[in-house]
């Protein structure tokens, strides 16, 4: 671990490389990763590194920003200044200087809870 880095609560960090000034919040996982310097690890981020057979790495360059509650799934590399919006699943590269945005759109069901009964 590098200098200067902030680690949050219950933040696991196993197998991983994590370079200056990076910091990382609560509730996080990074296993099997290379992270640069000055790198954003948002709340509940994980780095989703096992297929149930073998394990895989991911790397994350300096200056790049991973918003809260997502998910990187390794093998995967996020470029510098490479930006993750929240609750993101990433499952492919993320370029120099690129927003990833994954993630289904709202959906409002009116009506739902009375037609499951739920409301009674």
């Amino acid at each position: 671990m590098g200098k200067n880095c902030k680690v949050g609560n219950f933040v696991e960090i196993k197998n991983s490389n994590i370079g200056d000034g990076t910091k990382m919040s609560h509730l996080a996982y990074i296993g099997d990763a290379d992270v640069g310097k000055n790198v954003n690890i948002g709340c509940g981020v994980i780095f989703v590194n096992y297929d149930g057979k073998k394990k895989y790495r991911s790397k994350v360059s300096d200056n790049a920003f991973i918003g809260s509650n997502s998910n990187l799934v390794a093998p995967v590399n996020v470029h510098e200044y490479g930006y993750i919006a929240a609750g993101s699943t990433i499952t492919k590269d993320v370029q120099k200087g690129q927003l990833s945005v994954e993630r289904s759109q709202q959906k409002n069901i009116d009506g739902w809870v009375s037609k499951k009964g739920f409301d009674k």
